[in-house]
């Protein structure tokens, strides 16, 4: 069973994961990937692409196990996913997790 406590938890963690992906994910673009085009330095990219490949697959394992606990629609998932493509979609999203997370937590009563 789902208490609040559990919830506040998982959802505390996909906030902070969320956060992780959308920075790494930043700076690959920002950062590296101008920096080994622009001034020919492609360890940058060397660096911060297995980096922001680490974060989004632990972002990932967060969202389906976040989701497993029930309560999510298909739009909800797929917004999850989607933020995670998108430069600034984690920030973007943040609202929506709390939200989301207030629900639940109605939810499980």
């Amino acid at each position: 069973m789902n208490t609040p406590e559990l919830i506040h938890t998982r959802m505390k963690r996909l906030r902070l994961v969320s956060i992780l992906e959308g920075t790494t994910l930043l700076l690959l673009i920002v950062v590296a990937v101008p920096l080994k085009h622009v001034a020919g330095i492609a360890l940058a990219v060397s660096i911060m692409g297995p980096i922001h490949g680490v974060a989004f697959l632990l972002y990932l394992s967060v969202v389906f196990r976040v989701v497993s606990m029930g309560g999510w629609s298909g739009s909800d998932i797929a917004r999850m996913i989607l933020a995670a493509f998108l430069p600034f979609g984690a920030f973007i999203n943040a609202p929506f997790m709390r939200c989301k997370e207030a629900e639940l937590v109605r939810m499980a009563g």
